[in-house]
């Protein structure tokens, strides 16, 4: 089973992940978790490149969404594939559906087009579901007590887009894109989180 957690940074996805992974393996689950881009040594090198480059080092959008690509294809080979052979549970941080929003929807490039490039890069494998954590721009930048990354400082019009880009996709595929209200208590949306992925387990 592999389920993806998305939506705007300061939405509370990291929190959501530690309780879900912790009630999955507390049902005697075996957890792979990790993150995109991430959880591999290319991964890593990739993250930093595009969350931290300096201010002299312009990334096109195209460049921006082959480097993800490139970060997920690596994932998916050696640490989301063999986990699934494995027989354990994927919990990613983040998949496709990321740079789908992030330079489709908000970015300006085709979003078929990212669309193609990631079933290229991740062999057509996609999430049995995905919890789409969602809050208004504002608020969830609030909740941010840390310095913004290279992403994080594009502004509220770009946010804006994201959050927006995001609810297309979710009613667009609402078979495996689940909306969560993640303006609610901590408990409350960890419930509806376990409470859809009860239905698939």
């Amino acid at each position: 089973m592999f389920f993806t957690f998305d939506g705007l940074d300061g939405v509370g996805k990291t929190t959501q992940i530690r309780l879900f992974c912790d009630w999955l393996r507390g049902r005697g689950l075996t957890v792979c978790e990790c993150r995109d881009p991430g959880s591999t040594p290319l991964g890593d090198r990739v993250r930093e490149i595009v969350l931290h480059a300096p201010d002299d080092t312009p990334i096109c959008a195209r460049s921006e969404m082959l480097l993800y690509m490139a970060a997920r294809a690596q994932l998916v080979e050696q640490v989301i594939r063999p986990a699934l052979a494995r027989g354990e549970v994927v919990v990613s941080d983040r998949y496709l559906l990321a740079n789908v929003v992030y330079q489709g929807h908000a970015g300006g490039l085709a979003v078929d087009a990212v669309r193609a490039v990631g079933e290229v890069a991740t062999d057509g494998l996609t999430p049995d579901a995905t919890f789409l954590l969602d809050l208004d721009p504002a608020i969830a930048d609030e909740r941010m007590q840390r310095e913004r990354d290279r992403m994080e400082r594009r502004g509220d019009d770009y946010r804006r887009r994201v959050r927006e880009g995001f609810l297309a996709e979710g009613a667009a595929n609402a078979d495996r894109i689940h909306v969560i209200d993640a303006g609610r208590s901590v408990e409350e949306v960890g419930k509806q989180i376990r409470t859809l992925a009860e239905r698939l387990l």
